[in-house]
């Protein structure tokens, strides 16, 4: 997707994707992770996802990395955190006690600059490129987190009656991309009967890569 794309979207405040709760597949599942208290998670096209304010509750530190700066400041002000910022390369950091939020392009950030992260928790990043994207994503989120284990939850519906994002992304494109660096494990299969896929037959997966 285009970068004015994601930065319309974010100015006119058209946000239906972001949750005012803490996604429910996170609480269910975060710990077949096996992470300590103090573990550092890498939340890649995080937003201002509630979720992050969840991992810092429990202790974790989190790091994460959005196009769109005024996601950022919102997702600070949230947080009632303020924020150092100084530039590191091509990309913005904001950073407070435990949490390192990169603004900028996904593709500028390496693993030197990333440094280490526990896991990675993608609840909203490989579903929101197109499918020429998408392998590239993965291939640099593999290699940046020096293939952390994973949660990863998409979407799997008729591409033909949604444009996306979010896309449609089968099993299959997931073995696709992760097979050689992971043992994949669907943890649930869940139908969504609401927003965008209100009038089609639509799931939600999570899955575990180790």
């Amino acid at each position: 997707m285009e970068a004015n794309f994601w930065h319309y979207l974010w100015e006119t405040d058209d946000t239906g994707w972001h949750l005012g709760d803490t996604n429910p597949f996170l609480l269910e599942f975060f710990s077949h992770l096996e992470l300590q208290s103090d573990n550092r998670i890498f939340i890649p096209l995080c937003g201002k996802t509630v979720d992050i304010k969840w991992f810092l509750d429990k202790g974790h530190k989190v790091v994460g990395i959005e196009l769109n700066e005024k996601a950022i400041q919102e997702l600070f002000a949230s947080l009632s955190l303020q924020p150092v910022i100084e530039k590191i390369g091509k990309l913005m950091r904001y950073s407070a006690k435990n949490i390192d939020i990169y603004v900028g392009d996904f593709f500028e950030l390496n693993k030197e600059v990333l440094a280490n992260v526990d896991a990675v928790y993608d609840r909203g990043a490989l579903v929101a490129l197109p499918k020429e994207m998408r392998i590239r994503y993965a291939s640099h989120l593999i290699n940046i987190t020096e293939s952390a284990p994973q949660l990863l939850i998409n979407f799997e519906y008729d591409q033909s009656l949604l444009e996306g994002p979010p896309f449609s992304i089968s099993k299959d494109e997931i073995e696709e991309h992760y097979h050689k660096h992971y043992e994949i494990k669907l943890l649930k299969n869940t139908k969504v009967e609401n927003g965008p896929f209100a009038d089609m037959t639509a799931y939600e997966n999570i899955w575990l890569l180790r």
